[in-house]
């Protein structure tokens, strides 16, 4: 017994520390927390170090963090958001299902010479996607409110309903179809779409008067013990209907999506969520059988090409169709384009029914999973190729119209306020920017930009830089304001050059570069927030002022300090921002009207 509880505590100790040396590396590289927890769960897995003989029980209790995130998904939309998706739900992703399903069994039918049973079973589990990784992507990014991420689960969303159809379609392809006649088929659906019912209906009259007396009469881990309860009994109830556990706790998240308590519930589930989610991915990882992969490498290659190309084409022709611009097509492509966890699922039962072999169900199962590791390197690397280079080819700039006094290079949110202000003042600003994307949403509000990289001489005297009285470098990142200073220094050096900072260190550079002025970008706004804070905890406005003379020239003096020495941190002496006591109202009075007008 005590070897037992030794034993799975190694294996707890095993997986956390997998997660915790190979999540931040992965992350550390841009290529996301998904791809680490499947490499962890590959090096865990019995091809290499074997922590466990059965990961696949593992993975049965790891769904759990399936369920718990379409929980807290649920919470983020109310029934009435969820209707005003039925377009996309009912439609994008019911085409999407069937488009590539017709699709994807192409490829073991003709290419492979598969019966066409299990060619169509092979369609159907492909056509899945993974709602875990995706929506663990989406999440990563603060994506759901995007279009792209509103496609992207109005898809998956369908997907989670079509699982009870498409295993049905699978009983009726077994060698003995007369066992589930048009009877039992009816009957089934009856038992699911009457457990949905069930569940709208707890939920809707029960669920808020249950955690309001809660709430008055239980403590927090009550509250906690609560939440558990409803997402798991949601769960539970439309498995034993044929459902997936994971719509019943989407369906209660969404009934609770307008109570006084959804705040308090995500606190609850959150960490729940978090661990079993990574749980569930180093466990999928842990499934992957690299003999089997070595075995029959080529048709495994094929069909994860096939699979990534062809989900990716038709997704991004569906979005097309149903008024997705390019961008949200690009994304909602990439980010469905690999099988997902219900094809482990249907391909399962479809073994158990003899309708494909199990060595082919392994193989489509390591198809699913090699395609779920190809995901995130395909989000971090195609979307941004694709996104840039679409529009640019498409904008030949003419700079018809351009050379105005001040040129402005950068219209992101700081040079968009800049070039407020000048217009304010009775100038029309040159606008210049390399961003394709912003470029054409300005002008769809009449504010002509012009597209072009400032660190481009050619483009620079196009926009008329040789004319400009003044240039203001407003462009981000700070490496690509620093190269744009240079360049219009050395070519342009009648022109006075204002500059955005990024921060203090790329203030102290830009001042080697000797620009006319700069300002970093959140210094100001921070200052007036500090001044109003200040108001608020009871100072006079008089005073409140004199705390923002005091601190603006401080770090004046300070900065000047930190240029003239070639510093970037600063001597001891200037390293504490917070002056010594002062007469704020006298300070107000004494700073010169240029100092005492800045906020």
């Amino acid at each position: 017994m005590e070897h037992d509880i030794n034993h799975q505590l190694l294996i707890i100790v095993g997986f956390l520390a997998a997660a915790v040396i190979f999540v931040p590396v992965f992350k550390r590289f841009g290529l996301g927390a998904v791809l680490g927890y499947l490499t962890a769960g590959v090096i865990l897995g019995p091809s290499v170090i074997e922590i466990t003989e059965s990961p696949e029980q593992i993975l049965s209790f790891a769904e759990l963090g399936v369920v718990f995130l379409l929980f807290l998904i649920g919470l983020e939309l109310n029934p009435s958001r969820l209707w005003a998706m039925r377009r996309d739900i009912f439609g994008l992703g019911l085409m999407q299902v069937v488009v590539c399903a017709a699709l994807l069994m192409l490829y073991p039918l003709l290419a492979l010479g598969r019966p066409w049973e299990g060619a169509l079973v092979a369609g159907l589990g492909l056509a899945l996607s993974s709602t875990a990784l995706v929506m663990q992507i989406i999440e990563e990014r603060g994506s759901m409110r995007l279009p792209y991420g509103q496609k992207t689960f109005a898809i998956l969303l369908m997907q989670d309903l079509a699982i009870v159809p498409l295993l049905l379609i699978v009983s009726l392809l077994a060698p003995a179809p007369e066992e589930m006649g048009g009877i039992e088929v009816a009957l089934q659906i009856a038992i699911a779409l009457g457990a949905v019912a069930a569940v709208i209906a707890v939920g809707h009259y029960l669920l808020s008067p249950f955690f309001r007396l809660l709430a008055r009469h239980g403590g927090r881990e009550i509250m906690t013990a609560a939440a558990l309860l409803v997402v798991l009994a949601a769960g539970l109830a439309l498995t034993a209907a044929g459902l997936s556990m994971a719509m019943g706790a989407f369906l209660a998240g969404v009934l609770l999506a307008e109570s006084n308590y959804r705040r308090e519930l995500e606190a609850d589930i959150e960490p729940f969520r978090g661990l079993l989610l990574g749980l569930f991915f180093i466990s999928v990882g842990m499934s992957v059988q690299l003999p089997v992969i070595a075995d029959n490498l080529m048709v495994l290659v094929g069909g994860v090409l096939v699979l990534v190309v062809v989900k990716t084409a038709a997704v991004y022709a569906l979005v097309r169709l149903f008024g997705g611009d390019h961008v949200t097509a690009v994304k909602s492509g990439v980010l469905l384009s690999q099988g997902g966890e219900f094809g482990f699922v249907l391909f399962s039962a479809a073994a158990a029914s003899s309708v494909i072999s199990p060595d082919t169900a392994s193989l489509l199962i390591a198809v699913v999973i090699v395609s779920m590791a190809t995901t995130p390197l395909l989000v971090h690397i195609v979307p941004p190729l694709l996104i840039r280079a679409a529009p640019a080819e498409a904008m030949e700039e003419d700079f018809e119209g351009a050379g105005g006094e001040v040129l402005i290079i950068g219209f992101g949110r700081f040079g968009q306020l800049v070039s407020q202000v000048l217009l304010a003042g009775g100038y029309q600003p040159t606008l210049l920017d390399n961003d394709a994307e912003r470029v054409t949403e300005a002008r769809r509000f009449g504010t002509r930009v012009y597209y072009g990289d400032g660190r481009r001489l050619d483009l620079l005297r196009a926009a008329g830089a040789d004319r400009a009285r003044m240039i203001a470098v407003c462009a981000a990142p700070a490496s690509a304001a620093t190269a744009i200073v240079e360049l219009v220094k050395a070519e342009f050096p009648h022109a006075v050059v204002y500059a955005r900072a990024y921060d203090r260190r790329h203030a102290l550079t830009l001042f080697d570069r000797q620009v006319d002025y700069q300002r970093r970008e959140t210094f100001d706004s921070a200052v007036r927030f500090g001044r109003d804070a200040l108001v608020a905890l009871g100072l006079t406005a008089g005073q409140a002022k004199g705390a923002e003379v005091v601190v603006r020239r401080h770090d004046r003096e300070r900065l000047e300090y930190q240029r003239l020495e070639g510093l970037v941190e600063g001597h001891r002496k200037w390293a504490d921002v917070t002056p010594e006591p002062f007469d704020l109202e006298q300070e107000a009075r004494r700073a010169d009207p240029a100092e005492a007008a800045a906020e």
